[in-house]
């Protein structure tokens, strides 16, 4: 299989089903923001941390493909011609995002109660977190700017949703393993 096929050399792409859209269309902003967020979960994996942090953020990118594969098939495509559903094999269940609830509790019982807003910074690692996290919130708001126009799966929003605050809190966690400083924000007066 070659990498490049030419069929997009005219600003178009293919859904799966097959159906084909302007690359710039709602579909594709959505599934691409998420493949961008999956790209850097991967930096924040590369990254030196505790093991555990890393078997989740490989499951996180594993469930990504799942929202990447979901809003990549617009909803007539979801059915193929024998019957058989398209995803039948893929899918975010609610046990995914309590997975994310689970973790982001056991980080929270490790940090003192947070008290004023952060300046994201502070350390590298940390600083990857937050730039995936505004990503997380991209591929979201782009998730559900698609679901004004055409149906997608809630549990898909509420994953992304449930990931940028495993992100927010994985970067606190982190600040304070790799004891960075947390810069609090202070405004002006």
């Amino acid at each position: 299989m070659k990498v490049y096929t030419k069929t997009g050399d005219k600003g178009t792409t293919a859904l799966f089903g097959g159906t084909r859209v302007p690359k710039d269309h709602a579909r594709i902003e959505s599934y691409g923001t998420v493949d961008e967020l999956n790209s850097h979960i991967g930096l924040i994996r590369d990254q030196e941390m505790h093991a555990h942090y890393k078997e989740i953020l490989i499951e996180i990118q594993d469930r990504l493909f799942t929202v990447g594969a979901i809003l990549a098939t617009p909803p007539e495509k979801e059915v193929k011609k024998n019957g058989e559903l398209r995803l039948k094999k893929l899918g975010i269940i609610e046990s995914d995002i309590e997975l994310l609830e689970n973790e982001i509790d056991a980080m929270e019982e490790a940090l003192p109660p947070m008290t004023h807003f952060v300046l994201p910074g502070g350390h590298t690692t940390v600083s990857y977190c937050h730039i995936a996290r505004c990503v997380c919130r991209r591929a979201e708001r782009l998730a559900v700017h698609l679901s004004h126009n055409e149906p997608v799966a809630e549990v898909a929003i509420k994953y992304l949703n449930r990931l940028s605050d495993y992100l927010f809190v994985l970067a606190r966690k982190l600040s304070h393993d790799l004891n960075a400083e947390e810069v609090k924000w202070i405004p002006r007066k």
